[in-house]
């Protein structure tokens, strides 16, 4: 009986032993199999645009086979935006499934109303596939047309803001002289653009700074494009030639004024102080970018203010280029009708009204350029038409004065004395339309002061 009992006992021992051995040994041969069957599945686009009412056709793309069917359910952000059809797919398994195998399943996605929504996908049964890689952005607008309006718009206001700073360079150069343009506006403008070209080079052209970027938004894309660069780094270029310009040409006393120079410490303390952080793996060099910006979005918002009180204080905006207040003016007039137009096409009024960065940012600027247009126009339209009644008198004697010239080889003086000029040619009969020439010209200008 004890022998029966041991023997009994040895034998459940053995048992117990076996049916461990094959759980264990299941676990490990079919959590491989699990693993490795299905090696892929994916849609064959990310970013889908529809109109109101119609459809697109795009594809569920696996690669890989199991042996247990699947169901891979959408998961749409707002369901009153976009519909899928069919809302589930069935993935059919295999009794040998091949790892090389793909398959496509077939995807109807229907405009309802305008708006964006993000969709995301859900298998079943869980644990199979990870899927948190797999989704899509969908926009649905109204009209087509005013998609392409937008897209054009942007491009002209590009441009617009691109070539702004042209006027500038060409009436200093014309004049040889940056008397009325104010030293402060240059040394923020020139910051400002040096900032926001940090942050879009560092985003557009840096891998570990884009993977800090995705890893907090996965599903955005980056907001940085090449024409974002361009404009950045060629509007630095720009003000840096307006800066040269101000130590080649005449300036009086200008200079940059202390509160100027009390910001621009302010702000290059707050760079360098990030950028330290940064090298010491203290913050993320993404997070400095972003402080890069905020001192961007803080110069735009002061740097008119120093060149609107040195017109008020001078009565006169002479030597302030209009034409790069017209240029800014379009620039920012279309970039807040884009934002209408593609508010209405999207029905996304909430980015529209809460975006307050880049809406009041574009509204500022475009009070300030209108202010500026009243200073020109209007409030110092008189110092203005003066200031150039005066250079006209200039020219006017300048020229009534080499017509003297050309006829008196000797001027005569108080005293009997007289004034030799320089050889004259008054008796050659082919300088004589020189000479009407001079005439006329002199009394154009009398004519038009």
């Amino acid at each position: 009986m004890a022998r029966f009992n041991t023997v009994f006992v040895g034998a459940e021992g053995r048992s117990s032993h076996r049916l461990s051995y094959c759980l264990i040994a299941m676990i490990l041969l079919g959590l491989p199999l699990a693993q490795c069957q299905l090696e892929k599945l994916y849609v064959d686009e990310t970013d889908m645009h529809l109109l109101v009412d119609e459809t697109h056709l795009f594809k569920l793309i696996q690669i890989g086979e199991y042996n247990t069917t699947l169901q891979v359910a959408s998961q749409i952000q707002h369901a009153d935006i976009v519909q899928f059809v069919p809302p589930v797919v069935d993935m059919p398994g295999f009794d040998k499934p091949d790892p090389t195998m793909k398959h496509t399943y077939d995807i109807c996605a229907y405009g309802k109303s305008p708006g964006h929504s993000e969709v995301t996908f859900n298998v079943t049964p869980a644990g199979f596939v990870n899927l948190d890689t797999v989704f899509l952005r969908v926009t649905v607008m109204h009209s087509n047309a005013i998609y392409v309006i937008s897209y054009i718009m942007g491009w002209i206001y590009f441009v617009a803001w691109s070539v702004s700073f042209y006027p500038q360079i060409f009436i200093n150069f014309k004049r040889k002289s940056v008397v009325g343009l104010n030293f402060d506006f240059l040394a923020l403008n020139v910051m400002g653009f040096t900032m926001y070209s940090l942050f879009n080079c560092g985003l557009y052209f840096s891998q570990e700074i884009q993977k800090e970027y995705f890893n907090r938004h996965p599903r955005s894309l980056n907001p940085v494009q090449l024409n974002d660069v361009f404009f950045s780094l060629h509007a630095a270029f720009a003000t840096l030639i307006t800066i040269t310009q101000c130590f080649l040409y005449e300036r009086d006393d200008q200079r940059v004024s202390m509160i100027g120079r009390g910001i621009l410490t302010t702000f290059g303390s707050v760079v360098i102080i990030t950028a330290s952080l940064g090298a010491a793996n203290k913050i993320a060099w993404l997070d400095f970018l972003y402080y890069c910006s905020y001192i961007k979005l803080c110069i735009t918002l002061i740097k008119y203010v120093p060149q609107a009180y040195m017109n008020y204080k001078r009565k006169s905006t002479e030597g302030w280029s209009i034409g790069n207040i017209f240029l800014d003016f379009v620039g920012g007039f279309l970039s807040i009708l884009q934002m209408t137009l593609n508010a209405y096409n999207y029905n996304d009024w909430i980015s529209f009204f809460g975006d307050a960065t880049k809406f009041g940012l574009g509204l500022f600027s475009l009070i300030f350029d209108i202010f500026f247009i009243l200073q020109h126009y209007v409030f110092y339209s008189r110092n203005r038409r003066m200031g150039r009644t005066r250079e006209k008198i200039c020219m006017c004697r300048l020229k009534l004065y080499q017509v003297m010239c050309f006829h008196q080889p000797a001027l005569e003086l108080r005293g009997g004395d007289s004034l030799k000029l320089s050889p004259q040619k008054e008796s050659r009969p082919e300088a004589q339309p020189a000479t009407v020439g001079l005439y006329l010209q002199a009394v154009i200008l009398i004519f038009t002061l």
